[in-house]
């Protein structure tokens, strides 16, 4: 089974990799591609720490040290991804507008 998940999850990542590698680089969203790693980061750190503590359960005290090192190796690669500033465009086409609208006209400022 587990064989089975790691090759699920390479088909995923190739397939991510594709669409993003064949994106024209104007198309390509680096906010859109943060994101989305985040998510799975996220993902696959949870699971990491389910694995842990089903392993914990089960005493198997080795297994589950090992599950709960990748979690926090995946929480350090989270913080890293977060840490990175990926510029917001100056510009957002809405749809049903016939202009563009400049960014965060409209939006409250943050503190």
């Amino acid at each position: 089974m587990t064989q089975l998940h790691a090759l699920r999850l390479r088909l995923l990542v190739q397939q991510e990799s594709n669409r993003i590698i064949h994106e024209q680089i104007e198309e390509l969203d680096l906010s859109v591609v943060q994101a989305r790693s985040l998510c799975w980061l996220a993902l696959l750190a949870e699971a990491h720490e389910e694995q842990a503590s089903d392993a914990e359960r089960r005493g198997n005290t080795e297994q589950a040290m090992g599950w709960f090192a990748d979690a926090m190796r995946l929480r350090d690669a989270i913080q890293l991804v977060s840490s990175i500033e990926i510029p917001l465009p100056e510009e957002i086409f809405l749809p049903g507008h016939s202009e563009h609208k400049h960014f965060g006209e409209d939006m409250p400022h943050l503190k």
